[in-house]
């Protein structure tokens, strides 16, 4: 394509529509339908300089233009509490149904993993001898060692809202870096489960493995279920990267993008959840079989909220993504 040809031809047009944009809201009807077909082509134009002979100058100017008039034809909105709504009965539970196929092998994997690394520690002395001193270990399993102190450490409400930020950074952080090929979730899932297998592996060798199970399930059921559902879409993210399927890569990564940044704020709200069973009740003097319970609870909880709201609002085409007049326009492709 000749540039200074192509300018020629409509450089008229792009003029028109930056006077019809500085008119703002005193254009007649007229005026109005021609500044909508002045958007369209002028966005088909630009999509036509970046394919065929991109320009920085040039490109940079119907940017904006196009970004003027977008503003101006599709109007500003305002976030309401209507938005909120739909997004905690919709678009968050049908986005985490909708990566179910990545999180959930993630969790079977993930649970197995710490199973075999709990088994290996626990029937190998010789392994727990690396991980700890003979003193250092009795003093983290005994009764009222550091393994159960650690729950009751500090006070319930500041020890819940540690716990919460530290997990909601865990998450945040397998979603965010997930486009990096997948290599640094891979990393903080490995990370969390050699942590649980190390608890497995040692309690079991000192014959207190139902204790260690009663501190952890009541809160852990749940918060593990949002530890994997973050790493399965940051997993998810990466392979978007590597096979962006029929779109675009950016266009893919855009969707998947900004679908993760919604999951992060709903998982937020899910590991406070978590948090708040962590501080209030795995510390708590109810027996063991009530706390495990109130932990079950939360789990098919959660789990029916994703397969009830969340199945249903996939099924009427929620995707866990901003609504089309909330995005950034796609231009055309050029044939």
């Amino acid at each position: 394509m000749d540039l200074d040809v192509f300018v020629t031809a409509h450089r008229a047009e792009w003029d028109r529509l930056d006077h019809l944009l500085r008119r703002g809201r005193h254009l007649t009807g007229a005026e109005a339908d021609e500044l909508v077909a002045l958007y369209q082509r002028t966005a088909t134009h630009l999509s036509l300089i970046q394919s065929s002979a991109p320009d920085p100058m040039l490109t940079g100017r119907l940017t904006q233009l196009v970004a003027r008039a977008r503003s101006t034809v599709t109007g500003t909105r305002r976030a309401t509490w209507r938005d909120a709504v739909r997004f905690l009965t919709a678009g968050f539970p049908a986005a985490v149904y909708r990566s179910r196929h990545w999180w959930i092998p993630t969790a079977v994997l993930s649970t197995v993993l710490a199973a075999i690394i709990g088994w290996w520690i626990g029937t190998h002395p010789e392994v727990q001898a690396t991980i700890a001193a003979p003193d250092e270990l009795r003093q983290l399993t005994r009764p009222g060692g550091e393994y159960e102190t650690y729950y009751s450490s500090h006070p319930a409400a500041s020890f819940a809202a540690q716990v919460w930020t530290n997990n909601a950074q865990a998450a945040a952080m397998c979603l965010t870096l997930g486009a990096f090929l997948c290599v640094p979730v891979i990393w903080i899932l490995f990370l969390n489960v050699l942590n649980l297998g190390v608890g497995i592996g040692l309690m079991s060798s000192a014959g207190r493995l139902d204790t260690f199970l009663g501190l952890v399930l009541p809160h852990g059921l749940l918060e593990l279920t949002a530890v994997f559902v973050a790493a399965g879409t940051g997993l998810r993210l990466g392979w978007t990267v590597i096979d962006p399927g029929p779109q675009s890569r950016r266009t893919a990564l855009a969707q998947q993008g900004r679908a993760a940044i919604g999951m992060a704020i709903g998982l937020a709200l899910v590991l406070f959840v978590s948090g708040v069973i962590e501080g209030f009740v795995t510390p708590s003097g109810l027996p063991t079989w009530a706390r495990i319970a109130i932990g079950i609870a939360a789990e098919l909880a959660f789990l029916a909220y994703v397969y009830i709201l969340g199945g249903r609002a996939a099924r009427e085409g929620y995707t866990g993504d901003l609504d089309a007049a909330d995005r950034s326009a796609e231009l055309p492709a050029a044939a």
